[in-house]
């Protein structure tokens, strides 16, 4: 059976990428690692850290044969290994080397082409000139703080604001809710933006005390809507009352770009993620940072939902 398409799945969250796949209709031909094979065309994928567009099955006879067919596709390309580790590593010694380089925030992704191939077996490598992340295995890395922030959260918030190609600007407006300890806000803080944190709890004493911050002390869900160039939420809520509140930001007009964390605890709520994907402007995506979460960004005056095959950004 020919593959038509590869979803690369977070790591422990294949049940979930399964079920998404299984709601829009997209069969699963088999596993490879994390590596979902289907027989049918691409589709959008929300939980997938990368999608293989296009990917061709090459018979090959040697370890120079495999990189030769490489090198005549394209030049630069990423390999996810489930097996032949060996194998693998000689043909990737004579491809020219792709790293994944680690970013320092707020730097734009990379924005060279790149493809991506895996070994089904010692003889049958699977190729994809395109895929949708142009991160090595949708794996996007920072060169982190490790003394700035109260906590690594955000991580997320550099990762989302890297992957849509934005993030706020010195002066701009920006909420923060349900923000403490203050991971984001430090982060916001950090580029010169003007944030305001509103949580019940207060933010840690450092981040409270940067230039640009104030803080309320409120629910995330409480907030009556006013004029910001962007609202963030990393706040830990069920999806239903989360939704609730970007409708109503939205509704509003008064936003200019929402990013927030869709928490999914216990059963993954398919229909809340529908739901979320339904805004137009909207785009929910799995972010390499994510755990069994996803991200919501949003933008005012986009016209529909990004081509699943365009670049991440």
């Amino acid at each position: 059976m020919s593959i038509g398409a590869a979803y690369l799945a977070p790591e422990g969250l294949e049940q979930v990428l399964m079920e998404e796949l299984k709601r829009a209709g997209v069969s699963i031909s088999a596993w490879h690692g994390r590596l979902a094979l289907s027989p049918e065309p691409p589709v959008a994928s929300a939980w997938a850290l990368d999608v293989w567009t296009a990917p061709q099955e090459i018979a090959i006879a040697s370890v120079k044969a495999a990189a030769d067919a490489l090198r005549a596709i394209q030049r630069n390309w990423s390999a996810y290994g489930a097996g032949h580790h060996r194998r693998m590593a000689l043909i990737t010694e004579r491809l020219p080397p792709v790293k994944a380089r680690a970013l320092v925030f707020p730097e734009p992704a990379p924005s060279g082409h790149l493809g991506a191939w895996t070994l089904l077996s010692p003889e049958l490598m699977l190729a994809s000139a395109t895929k949708t992340s142009p991160f090595v295995a949708g794996e996007c890395h920072f060169v982190e703080d490790r003394t700035g922030p109260p906590s690594r959260a955000y991580l997320k918030l550099w990762e989302a604001c890297t992957r849509i190609g934005a993030w706020p600007q010195p002066g701009e407006r920006c909420l923060d809710l349900g923000a403490s300890p203050g991971g984001w806000t430090w982060a916001i803080a950090n580029l010169g933006a003007e944030v305001t944190a509103i949580d019940r709890a207060p933010l840690a004493p450092e981040v409270a005390a940067m230039p640009g911050v104030s803080f309320r002390q409120g629910s995330a869900f409480t907030v009556a809507p006013e004029p910001v160039d962007w609202v963030f939420s990393d706040v830990i809520a069920y999806p239903a009352p989360l939704l609730e509140m970007v409708q109503n930001w939205i509704g509003s007009g008064l936003a200019a770009r929402i990013v927030c964390t869709i928490k999914l605890q216990g059963e993954t709520d398919h229909d809340a993620v529908a739901a979320f994907q339904a805004f137009p402007g909207g785009r929910v995506m799995h972010l390499w940072q994510n755990k069994h979460e996803l991200t919501f960004c949003w933008e005012r005056g986009k016209g529909g939902v990004d081509d699943i095959f365009r670049r991440d950004i």
